[in-house]
């Protein structure tokens, strides 16, 4: 038997350890007795060195085939999950799996951090414990490990965190052993799985290499997922002003109203119309105009509530939603926008002034409709009540038909 042999050999007689072997011990023999079957190559295995000696030693063979049979199931397992993140185009539950499936393959993890890679910056996508409970946001080091992993592109393993440079100025609590996994797509770093132990010690060969194929299909999942949100953002976002379109707009409006029917707490819809606007495109142009709608709705935007909606609704109209809003709170929002708006101006191409104003229509949730299109027309039928008799102001909406009013929130 040549010398390579004879040393795995030995390193898997050491391990067996009277056929009693620990998880870690386990690992270890397997990526051992796996090299052996490399080494032997495509030789007739009764008939060659290795297999000679494996029908002497039938306890060898008894866990060989024991650990293979493992093994094939744990590639099996990654190949379905393989299948089944590519088809999951949610980010969140394609990170939380990969989590999962990554805290399974390390034995004894103590935690397990996936960290997205964007413009050069570590954005965190998603933690867990041996518990199950997910982590709160972690913000990694610059000069730390997830750091370093990003930046080269290379796994890095600490066996022991007290004594590594990457943990110079970490806190004393931290301590054990930690594995950095490059997440990569085309060579390009799309993300950081980080695997911790409370142990110092590593992680050995086979855990590397099943989570070296586990970053992998991580890697495309986690692609092909951005590129969804991509996609899907572009699709609710309208073009010139950059804030939500139509579509997004009914859809939110559709949410609104199945949770105000659960909860039974109002919620305000405000059409609004941009007065002066026509003269803006027909004097200096669509281009000037498509500028003049954009620079608009971004100085609107920023006087409404974090918790509120705005989107353009079509041509030079925008709306806006305010949830859990009753009647006094949405007229009160409604006229702040209405100073806002008369704040606004920009120079033309001449120099001369440009000023907008704002006319609108207020309907509350059931009040002034029972249904998301209802409700639309009762605001948009107040907007041209207001644009008809008096610019720049803002109405409130006919009651409905047998509406009632839900009690006004505190």
């Amino acid at each position: 038997m040549s010398d390579h042999r004879i040393i795995i050999f030995e390193k898997a007689r050491r391990l067996l350890k009277e056929g009693e072997i620990s998880g870690r011990e386990r690992e270890e023999l397997l990526f051992l007795l796996s090299d052996l079957l490399s080494a032997l190559g495509k030789a007739d295995l009764p008939e060659s060195e290795g297999g000679l000696f494996l029908a002497s030693n039938p306890g060898y063979c008894r866990v060989l085939l024991s650990l293979l049979k493992q093994q094939t199931a744990e590639l099996d397992t990654l190949r379905k999950l393989s299948a089944s993140l590519t088809a999951n185009l949610d980010m969140s539950a394609v990170l939380n799996a990969i989590t999962q499936e990554a805290m399974r393959l390390a034995l004894d993890a103590r935690a397990v951090h996936i960290f997205l890679y964007r413009n050069e910056t570590l954005i965190f996508g998603a933690g867990l414990q041996p518990n199950g409970r997910t982590d709160a946001i972690a913000i990694p080091r610059q000069n730390g490990l997830t750091y370093a992993v990003a930046r080269k592109g290379q796994t890095i393993i600490v066996e022991n965190m007290r004594d590594h440079p990457l943990y110079r100025d970490a806190p004393p609590e931290w301590e054990g052993s930690i594995i950095g996994i490059p997440l990569k797509m085309r060579n390009r770093v799309v993300g950081v799985m980080n695997l911790s132990r409370s142990t110092t010690g590593g992680f050995s060969a086979a855990e590397v290499r099943l989570l070296a194929l586990l970053s992998d299909q991580a890697a495309v999942a986690i692609s092909n997922a951005s590129l969804h949100q991509q996609v899907s953002r572009k699709a609710y976002t309208d073009t010139v002003t950059g804030l939500p379109n139509r579509r997004a707009l009914d859809e939110r409006l559709e949410n609104e109203v199945t949770q105000a029917d659960r909860t039974g707490q109002s919620f305000a819809v405000v059409m609004m119309d941009l007065d002066g606007f026509k003269s803006v495109n027909d004097t200096y142009g669509h281009a000037l105009g498509d500028h003049t709608l954009r620079a608009f709705s971004k100085y609107i935007a920023q006087g409404v509530r974090s918790t509120d909606f705005l989107a353009r609704y079509g041509g030079d109209e925008l709306t806006l939603i305010m949830s859990q809003t009753a009647l006094p709170a949405a007229m009160l929002v409604a006229e702040k926008i209405r100073e806002k708006a008369g704040d606004f101006f920009f120079l033309a191409p001449n120099r001369s002034r440009i000023t907008l104003g704002l006319s609108g229509g207020v309907a509350v949730y059931p009040t002034h409709g029972r249904g998301a299109s209802e409700l639309l027309r009762a605001a948009d039928e107040a907007l041209y009540r207001a644009k008809r008799h008096s610019r720049g102001q803002f109405l409130l909406a006919k009651d409905a038909p047998g509406s009632s009013s839900m009690p006004a929130q505190p």
